[in-house]
């Protein structure tokens, strides 16, 4: 799991860079700056790799800091668990029928993320989810397929972001390899893979990933896994071709 979650911080840090290259490229236009949280609040699904890869940015803070989020994130579950009683490590929205996920992230929910310091700043800014870094600007592919047409309403303001070749990045590319090492992480807990497995930011920080125990949660749920385990060498290929089966994860299902 080491491996895959170095490898995953690489591939965060492109898109990080590509960000980047966006705010020189536009720095009147984009509003994005330390310390503004604006768009850090309510909930969202992130995949169980950005859920282990936060969790090891977590365990790296004081024990102080580590004891005041978790307080936040037992609170943000005893709210999920009134809606959803069985809401139950490893906390697992899969669990769950997709159309019944909004009441979990009702839109108006405008709760500040538990990983929020003081001053507004992410605690573990290093280490925050895929979605977390794509947030803010549209994503427009190098082909110019337009991948997500939404963009922070205090950036371009007067301007339609999504006429500017400048913006665009190889996220095709990118939610390919995400994709891989997703399967590779389900593969690694689980012993076996599967397309989309989900939380949120303050149940990832509850997951024991290290004692719980996987195998067996995996036989009691065979129906979010694949009948059969494909060979990683043919998965690379099929992923490569743009051929996979239905269902995926968040962007990945428009890159393929």
């Amino acid at each position: 799991m080491k491996d895959i979650l170095e490898q995953y911080g690489k591939l965060l840090r492109q898109v990080d860079a590509w960000f980047a290259r966006c705010m020189e490229r536009f720095p009147s236009e984009i509003a994005c700056a330390s310390g503004c949280s604006e768009c850090c609040r309510g909930l969202f699904d992130i995949t169980l790799l950005d859920a282990a890869y936060l969790k090891s940015g977590f365990e790296l803070l004081s024990a102080a800091a580590r004891r005041r989020v978790t307080e936040k994130a037992r609170v943000r579950l005893a709210g999920l668990q009134q809606i959803w009683p069985d809401f139950v490590p490893p906390y697992l929205l899969n669990c769950r029928p997709e159309e019944e996920w909004e009441e979990l992230m009702p839109d108006d929910d405008e709760t500040p993320c538990v990983l929020l310091g003081n001053d507004g700043r992410c605690l573990v800014y290093d280490h925050r989810p895929m979605t977390c870094r794509l947030h803010g600007l549209p994503l427009i592919d190098l082909s110019g397929d337009v991948m997500h047409d939404e963009w922070c309403t205090l950036n371009f303001t007067g301007t339609d972001p999504l006429a500017l070749e400048e913006l665009r990045g190889e996220f095709r590319t990118l939610f390919r390899e995400e994709l891989l090492l997703f399967r590779e992480c389900v593969r690694t807990l689980f012993g076996q893979s599967c397309n989309e497995i989900d939380t949120f930011i303050p149940t990832a920080l509850l997951i024991d990933f290290r004692k719980f125990d996987w195998q067996s949660w995996r036989a009691e749920h065979r129906s979010l896994f694949e009948t059969e385990k494909p060979a990683c060498a043919s998965e690379r290929e099929n992923l490569e071709k743009g051929e996979r089966d239905s269902g995926g994860e968040r962007g990945i299902d428009e890159a393929l």
